[in-house]
């Protein structure tokens, strides 16, 4: 292969080291994702079978790189024969080929977060249970953890449960694990559950599956969880080869259950193991490497390796300290003109990242305010949208007629006079009967408790469904979609009621029905199944396209494996970043501190850090301390920079040109803003979901008030709220 002159000697060594297990310990920056897509490439030039290697990672985003990379290099029909794609996408693939050995069906649905929240609170509302007062957020989150850590429902109930709560939330956690099953769905855990069951009550279909993979790669090894990690040992024989890629120094998972010791006991989980060190890093300065090194040593336990460039020196680091949010806004967008000045950069070689998405608030306006555009990546995604989420909820019905969650989305959407109550009604009969909800649809007349109006309104919308669920068959997905979107009047119904928000969420219908037709066009026999498998599992990060040209906004988990020229790192504060350092215990510390240098490493020249004196927080002003993370810093890689100077600072001569550059293009810029009226539902991150009761006010004063389903009502500041429809 003529692209193997361009590794260097340890990228060389371990793309073609090809006997016992190897773990490859990349260090930021240092070219993983060319050492990976290497060597699948250097096995299949060499005669190893395409279709027997399995590459799991953890980002769409990434296994398309790759896939991208590999096409270029082996060719696309040898590209497509491989097994390249995350770990949920993977084994979805997988569970629906062998579904009926877990008594589901292939078309089952999966449920994300919403989805899964949802589930538990009508759980929790049907059987009137209060655990703790406990949001279903906070439930479902547990739920999530003991699946994690593979804790089955059953295994909990039984061995675990002791207390009154406890007992109380193993009846919830079966009860749940008992509606995926019924609505034939399954949730992102269970995508990783599943195989392990299917594997271990089948050691026929297992030995299928070690048969057919005879080499696995694990990217981003360091982020596997328990059951992850299980999973590649049972696929794993004596003659598999097993690849395990990653940099412990980057794990920041383990509050969604990653587990580093998987990476640090690889060498006594596999023995013989190869260890393989990439050190040479390709991205930042010698300034950046010896700031992140300075931080990272100071957490123990881990794999030894030393960070080298042959980088320029390059600038110290900036520590900038603000008043207030408000003033570190100000004053990062303002360092942004003068470095697009000053060293020529484009918007999109810029990102602004922060520990929490409440922090985004400030930084928005401030960018607003300066004609600055920007994105955020991983707000609210497009597939999680309210409108965009109602018509997939349709498609899921169409597929799946078993999703319960779905239906009851949708079943007064657009609205049709089927209200909550006569909806708890037929659900009351369909659980006495032991009937799907769909079923009790065509059985609506025997509710005699729903009055006789709505009992027509429930056979119209059967008969709807009926018709749509026949034309699946005979119509293309784009012409199904657009056939119903029609029929159901939703475009029309947001065109007429021309407001910000309806014009967006008309917008966002439309561009659903691009992504049908541009994913038809790829897949021109595309079924609704395979759609929805699709954009299922399409997380935040998917959304990032450096071709665009705007200022990034990103939290620092959805920052990792990306890299910019310019980096602004906020919040640099006691209980914001480190994150509640008070009451957490050394591990959490650790993690936060790899965090922190994640977030160092994402950058190739210059780095800001920000901190506040004071930030407004949960209602009030709460005065921070300076984060012991930049104490940790080598002091020779810092400079303080001087508050009062620096706002006082911004020449005519750097403002024009910024005007020259930019603002001529962006004159009429307006950030995408989605308005709130009385009656929408929102979210909060702290008390959930609710409705809008009342709107009172101007301008900063403006006040909310929002009947939360878990909380009651509260009466909140719009400016300080951080509420976002749903």
């Amino acid at each position: 292969m003529k692209s193997l002159k361009s590794l260097n000697d340890a990228q060389l060594e371990a793309v073609k080291y090809n006997s016992s297990p190897h773990l490859i310990v990349a260090g930021a920056g240092s070219g993983k994702t060319k050492v990976l897509t290497h060597k699948i490439a250097y096995l299949v030039e060499n005669d190893f079978d395409p279709s027997t290697i399995l590459a799991l990672t953890f980002t769409n985003k990434a296994a398309n790189e790759m896939k991208e990379r590999i096409k270029a290099m082996i060719g696309v029909t040898k590209a497509k024969q491989l097994w390249m794609g995350t770990f949920h996408s993977t084994f979805a693939r997988i569970l629906r080929a062998e579904a009926d050995k877990l008594n589901y069906r292939p078309n089952f649905s999966i449920y994300d977060k919403e989805d899964s929240v949802s589930l538990t609170s009508n759980i929790l509302q049907e059987f009137n249970i209060s655990i703790d007062d406990k949001s279903a957020t906070a439930i479902h989150h547990q739920i999530s953890s003991l699946k994690n850590k593979m804790i089955l429902s059953g295994e909990y109930a039984k061995h675990i449960a002791k207390t009154s709560s406890e007992k109380k939330f193993a009846e919830v956690y079966l009860e749940y694990d008992k509606r995926l099953f019924e609505n034939n769905s399954m949730d992102f855990d269970d995508l990783l559950l599943k195989p392990i069951a299917l594997f271990n009550n089948h050691q026929r279909i297992l030995q299928k599956y070690k048969k057919q993979f005879k080499y696995i790669l694990i990217d981003e090894f360091q982020d596997t969880n328990k059951a992850q990690y299980e999973i590649i040992k049972m696929l794993a024989t004596g003659r598999t080869k097993v690849c395990a890629v990653g940099d412990d120094a980057q794990s920041i998972y383990g509050w969604r259950g990653a587990e580093l010791e998987n990476m640090l006991n690889f060498e006594k989980d596999f023995s013989k193991t190869k260890v393989f060190r990439l050190e040479q890093n390709y991205r930042s300065t010698k300034m950046i490497l010896r700031a992140s090194d300075s931080v990272i040593v100071n957490n123990p336990g881990q794999i030894p390796k030393t960070l080298w460039t042959e980088n320029e020196e390059g600038e110290k680091l900036s520590i900038m300290r603000c008043t207030d949010e408000k003033d570190e806004a100000y004053r990062i967008s303002k360092q942004i003109k003068k470095e697009i000045t000053s060293k020529k950069l484009s918007l999109n070689d810029i990102a602004i990242l922060y520990r929490i998405n409440s922090q985004s608030r400030a930084l928005e306006e401030a960018l607003r305010r300066e004609k600055i555009p920007y994105k955020i990546i991983g707000g609210v995604e497009f597939y999680k949208r309210k409108e965009v989420k109602d018509i997939i909820g349709y498609l899921r019905v169409l597929a799946n007629q078993n999703d319960e969650e779905s239906l009851l989305r949708i079943m007064n959407y657009p609205q049709r006079g089927i209200g909550n109550t006569s909806i708890s009604k037929m659900i009351a009969f369909s659980r006495k009967l032991n009937l799907s909800l769909f079923t009790t649809m065509s059985r609506v007349f025997e509710v005699i408790e729903v009055k006789e109006r709505i009992q027509k309104n429930v056979k119209q919308f059967k008969l709807l469904l009926d018709k749509y669920i026949e034309l699946k068959s005979k119509l293309s997905l784009t012409e199904l979609t657009s056939a119903l979107i029609d029929e159901l009047g939703i475009l029309k119904m947001y065109k007429d009621e021309n407001s910000v928000e309806s014009r967006q969420r008309y917008e966002n219908v439309q561009e659903l029905l691009a992504s049908i037709a541009d994913f038809q066009k790829s897949n021109p026999r595309a079924t609704i199944d395979e759609f929805l498998a699709e954009v299922s599992l399409i997380a935040g990060i998917d959304q990032y396209d450096e071709s665009n040209n705007y200022v990034t906004l990103m939290t620092i988990h959805s920052a990792k494996g990306l890299e910019f020229p310019l980096i602004f790192i906020t919040g640099c504060e006691e209980d914001i970043f480190p994150l509640n350092p008070k009451f957490d215990s050394d591990s959490r510390t650790e993690e936060e501190r790899r965090l922190f240098y994640v977030a160092l490493t994402r950058a190739k020249q210059k780095i800001y850090l920000t901190y506040a004196r004071s930030r407004y927080r949960f209602g009030e002003v709460a005065y921070q301390s300076r984060s012991r993370f930049l104490d940790e810093l080598d002091p020779e890689t810092v400079h303080e920079m001087n508050a009062g100077n620096e706002r006082r600072g911004s020449s005519r001569r750097r403002r024009s040109y910024y005007d020259e550059l930019y603002q001529e293009s962006y004159d009429d810029f307006d950030q995408e803003s989605r308005s709130f009226r009385v009656g929408s539902r929102v979210n909060h991150e702290k008390f959930g979901t609710g409705k809008i009761l009342a709107i009172n006010g101007i301008g900063d004063n403006q006040r909310i008030s929002v009947a939360f389903d878990e909380f009651g009502t509260k009466h909140l500041l719009i400016k300080f709220a951080k509420l976002t429809l749903v």
